[in-house]
Parts: C-alpha cells; structure tokens; sequence
C-alpha cells in the first residue's frame, strides 16, 4: 500500500561516529553498546503522532503526519527534540559514569559524542512493504542531504524553511544560512543551539 502524506521528517544524528568507532577493534562492542544506549534514549523520547521509522547506522529517523493543523505538529515534534537532547545528556553522562573503570578507546571517549538534529516538512509517500514501513520522496532526499554540510558547531538542530514556516519564534533564533544539497541545491536553513528548542510543559 502506498499513500501521500504531509509530515514533519527528522533525523537525530550522533555526531562524532566516526572517531569513536574507528581503529576501535578492541573497544568495538563497547562502542557499539554506547552508541545503542543513546539511540534507544532518543527513540524513548519520541511519542504519538512522532514515530521511530528507522534507525540509520548512528541516526534515527522520524516522522509525524502533520494533520489537520501542521503548525501545532511542528510545535509538538520541536518540543520532543528538545527532550531528545536532555535525554542524550543525561544517557550520555550516566554510561560514562558507569564504565570509569574500563580503559577501552569507546569508553575513555563517551563525551566526545554529540547529537545532531535535523528538520524538514513536506509531502512524501508512505510505503507499506513486508511489513516495513518506507519513506519515499524528494523532501526525504533533501533531509538526508542535509547532514552533509559546513556547520562547524559538532551540536546543533538545522530547520529548513519549511519547518521554520511553522515554528514563527524560529525567526529569531538561531542564524539563517543555507545548505548545498547534491543534486537539489542550495537550501535556506536556519541553525541553532539545542537549548533553544522549546521544552513540553511537565
């Protein structure tokens, strides 16, 4: 079965992978361990209408069919991305306080991880095969393209203008920039700090 949607696409992205799981053959199943503890932080952070679609290597995809009234979607994925990133502090910190006496390269290393999160919002196709669910489309494209950029910052969350147009107080966070996207072009974008992400009230 195939059908259209507008969503709301997101990707969290564990920055700083590569590192820490290269020339690690010693510490790899630690590392992996790690970096599976903080994607499951992620995924537990994320709830209705947010859905875990996949996990990517070091990233998770999600996605939230924006409704009737895609500003209040948008307002409800921004504040769960904002608990994703207390979540993966906190995780991050208590496996670090965990493992202290393993000497391992993955272990030593559990701060150098950060998290990176992208978001962007349009019309894709939703797939249902085998019992898997895919998403298709160009706006998917453009999200996963976006992970390749110039952002110096090793934490950030990168809106495009699509989901900007949705979260009016995104105009005065942050700094406007774009994106080269292969294949696509240049994209506006607009980068900010985590913190600057709106909380859910408690």
């Amino acid at each position: 079965m195939i059908r259209l949607a507008h969503v709301q696409l997101v990707i969290a992205d564990i920055s700083g992978y590569t590192d820490f799981i290269v020339n690690r053959s010693v510490g790899l199943l630690h590392a992996e361990q790690i970096v599976s503890e903080l994607l499951e932080a992620i995924a537990a952070n994320s709830r209705h209408p947010l859905t875990l679609n996949k996990f990517e290597g070091d990233a998770a995809l999600l996605y939230a069919e924006s409704g009737d009234d895609p500003a209040t979607a948008a307002a409800d994925v921004l504040a769960q991305l904002g608990a994703m990133f207390d979540a993966f502090a906190a995780t991050r910190g208590a496996i670090a306080a965990q493992r202290t006496g393993c000497n391992c390269d993955a272990c030593t290393n559990i701060h150098s991880l950060r998290l990176k999160a992208f978001m962007h919002c349009g019309e894709i196709a939703i797939k249902h095969l085998h019992g898997f669910v895919e998403l298709a489309g160009e706006e998917v494209i453009l999200l996963h393209r976006l992970l390749k950029n110039d952002v110096r910052e090793r934490e950030y969350v990168m809106l495009t203008a699509a989901a900007c147009a949705l979260w009016p107080a995104a105009a005065g966070e942050g700094r406007a920039g774009s994106a080269e996207c292969e294949g696509i072009g240049r994209v506006p974008v607009r980068v900010l700090a985590s913190d600057r992400l709106p909380r859910a009230a408690v």
